[in-house]
């Protein structure tokens, strides 16, 4: 055995009910060796990790919550299948159930469901340590003797008991020690359990006696499926089931009641206290945070100081890497000034990218700190049954407020927060209208257009009002879009609401950086890559064609007009806009012009759109190249709001008016105009199809809704 570990490793499988504290012992086992990933086919988020036992290299698998080997959801039954092989996984050697000492019974109903599965297992125990504050005892020996299994007590923040775990795990697989329980099912079950056993195992099918229990129980068992092709062995069991149960008995239910008895027998024999679990903080605390009032006004509060948090904190720190990639593109940029091409590649194709890259990273480190945090305390688990009577009616789980919340401040880590969604549809519809969600990065384009169109003619109070209802425009859209979507593209329905309502406690400082660290890593090297490559497409095409030919005939015609009207107009910024009109990106933007006409939108508007798929910040600049500023322009530039204000269409009409400008800021409320929120979608559901479908369906949504604020306002004739 010791000769055979230390060759390929053991597999383990962590299980456990959610929050009985397998994250917090998966990661005191694996440390900073865990690796993310998707299960082969599905989105369901494959989390691993080694450790070193005693006899050589353990590999351990975090299986998703289960609340039931009986899974519901897309999530469940990745899990489910893992545990027994059927996943595309290798089936693990050996299990490792985490059971909560403070909630036993729920958590042994759970384990008795794995007796089935014919791997050898270990039982961690969790929370030991606030079973002996609350004053009680366990009787750890006595609850092993009725498993039939080691049972390790975990300390997992603490490293208690992580040794005696590793040993028990090769233990077990050397002895293959099996769960071995009489969950005592009254003789009626037990005697056509035994008939029908015997009759398979002389028809050659090799099952275990827990297995045809299921089957006789649950018409729904896999078990069944498998007996397809032997007719007489399903009427044997129809039968059975017929004489068991008679017309409206539900087996289920017997099996459900004879597993929760065991699991309460087995709790009063091992478990003794000194009246009841000490629960009065918890439930004294939960009266407040439950409450339909107060409870909503506390998660307010609550999710106001994380946007601040993520909308505040982050920006310094995206000064600081904005600041350090400008500094290397001044360092880089005279090195390369004999080759311009080579110089604008690197620095305005990989640089920018990378500085696209990397500006996200202070939003989705304190993104997922907060949730890590929140989630560390047990409050995650309380808002999230407070949503659910909100979101409910649409079709989105409780839990999708974090991911919706958090694109406000931006998409990307919104997305990645998705991965708190119970299951994949709901995961789905989360992602599909978090970018809906009017984050910071629209903030430019508002600050722009409000300071030059709308402050001048209605004053500082509706300027304001207009920059706080751009915030709500997506939010307006998402509600119907969801419902929408609920019903026609991610159609199915709506997974009842099981939650656990965890104990209050301290977050663990190692499970919040492991959470945070783990996040970024999957950023950089999977949305990242993604990002970096477009943005080098994207300078491409802002960037050729380009010959010495073209760059001679741009400098004669600024000569020419020098002269005239164009004299205030700096070489530099004249050939920047001239070659941005004449390269590829440019001649899509005048090719597609008519399109965005009803909008009130020109070849100029239309190619700085174009321009801004990279990130939507780069609008800005974009349109100070475009007209002639050069692109160090922001939305504080006078002369930017000049330059608009002053633009025309070949007849002479102003280029953009109060109802243009509010058509663009619509436009850009709604639109997928951000290429690492595609990104984002691409990873988090493992499809392009999806990333196009987002991209697709919020482009339409944002075109029509702005030629119809266009168009509308136009004719009202109001600051046209």
């Amino acid at each position: 055995m010791a000769r055979t570990v230390a060759q390929r490793g053991l597999t383990a499988a962590l299980v456990g009910v959610p929050n009985s504290g397998k994250t917090s012992l998966f990661n005191a086992l694996t440390g900073s060796s865990q690796k993310v990933g998707n299960y082969a086919g599905v989105t369901v988020e494959k989390v691993s990790g080694r450790t070193q036992g005693p006899d050589g290299p353990i590999t351990i698998i975090d299986v998703p919550g289960l609340y039931s080997m009986r899974p519901v959801s897309a999530d469940e039954t990745v899990a489910a299948e893992v545990i027994v092989g059927r996943a595309g996984e290798a089936r693990p050697d050996v299990l490792v159930c985490v059971v909560d000492a403070t909630n036993l019974e729920r958590n042994l109903y759970f384990l008795s469901q794995l007796s089935g599965a014919g791997i050898p297992t270990v039982v961690a125990l969790t929370m030991v340590d606030v079973v002996q504050r609350d004053r009680n005892s366990l009787d750890v020996d006595r609850l092993a003797g009725e498993l039939g299994v080691e049972v390790v007590p975990v300390v997992a923040h603490r490293g208690q008991g992580l040794l005696e775990l590793k040993a028990a795990i090769g233990r077990a697989v050397e002895g293959r020690r099996l769960l071995d329980i009489d969950l005592g099912f009254p003789a009626a079950v037990r005697e056509p359990v035994f008939r029908l056993h015997d009759r398979l195992a002389r028809a050659g099918v090799d099952v275990t006696r827990s297995e045809v229990r299921e089957a006789l129980l649950d018409e729904g068992a896999a078990l069944n499926d498998k007996l397809a092709n032997l007719p007489e062995m399903v009427e044997a069991f129809v039968e059975e089931r017929a004489r068991l149960l008679g017309a409206h008995a539900d087996g289920r239910t017997i099996d459900a009641q004879t597993r929760y008895a065991w699991a309460g027998r087995i709790r009063r024999e091992v478990l003794a206290t000194s009246g009841q679990l000490d629960r009065r903080t918890t439930d004294a605390i939960d009266r407040v945070l439950t409450h339909r009032v107060f409870g909503l006004v506390v998660f307010v509060g609550l999710m106001y100081l994380v946007f601040q948090s993520i909308y505040t904190l982050a920006a310094p720190l995206m000064d600081i890497i904005e600041a350090g990639v400008g500094a290397v593109k001044g360092w880089v940029s005279p090195m390369l000034a004999g080759a311009p091409l080579l110089q604008s590649a690197v620095v305005d194709g990989v640089l920018t990218g990378m500085g696209a890259v990397l500006v996200f990273l202070p939003q989705i480190c304190i993104l997922f700190a907060l949730i890590a945090v929140l989630e560390g305390t047990g409050y995650l688990a309380r808002a999230a049954f407070l949503m659910d009577r909100l979101l409910g009616w649409c079709g989105l789980s409780g839990r999708a407020f974090i991911p919706l919340l958090s694109s406000f401040a931006c998409a990307v880590p919104g997305i990645m927060a998705a991965r708190v969604m119970p299951d994949a549809r709901s995961r789905l519809l989360t992602v599909l209208v978090a970018p809906l969600m009017s984050c910071s990065a629209r903030l430019p384009v508002y600050v722009l257009l409000i300071g030059a169109f709308v402050e001048p003619v209605y004053g500082a109070w509706w300027a304001g009002a207009a920059l706080f209802a751009m915030h709500f425009v997506g939010l307006a859209f998402a509600v119907p879009v969801v419902a929408l979507l609920n019903r026609r593209v991610a159609r199915g329905r709506r997974l009842p609401f099981v939650l656990e309502l965890p104990r209050y406690q301290w977050p663990r400082v190692r499970d919040v950086v492991l959470t945070v660290v783990s996040r970024a890593k999957v950023f950089l090297t999977t949305a990242g890559t993604i990002i970096l490559v477009m943005s080098i497409a994207i300078w491409a095409l802002l960037s050729f064609p380009r010959s010495e030919a073209m760059e001679a005939r741009y400098r004669a015609d600024y000569r020419a007009l020098a002269a005239t009207q164009r004299g205030d107009v700096t070489e530099e910024n004249y050939l920047q806009m001239r070659s941005t009109r004449d390269s590829y990106l440019g001649q899509f933007g005048r090719a597609i012009e008519p399109v965005f006409v009803p909008a009130g939108f020109d070849w100029r508007l239309t190619t700085a759109i174009l321009a801004a798929f990279p990130a939507r910040e780069v609008v800005v600049s974009a349109m100070g190249i475009i007209f002639d500023l050069g692109g160090e322009a922001d939305e504080e530039s006078p002369d930017l709001r000049q330059a608009l204000k002053q633009a025309t269409w070949p007849d002479g009409r102003p280029l953009v008016t109060v109802w243009t400008a509010a058509s663009l800021m619509v436009f850009f409320a709604l639109c997928a105009q951000c290429m690492a929120t595609l990104a984002a979608i691409q990873r988090e559901t493992g499809s392009w199809k999806w990333a196009a479908f987002a991209f697709g369906y919020m482009t339409l949504l944002a075109y029509v809704a702005a030629v119809a604020v266009y168009q509308l306002g136009s004719r009202l004739g109001a600051g046209g």
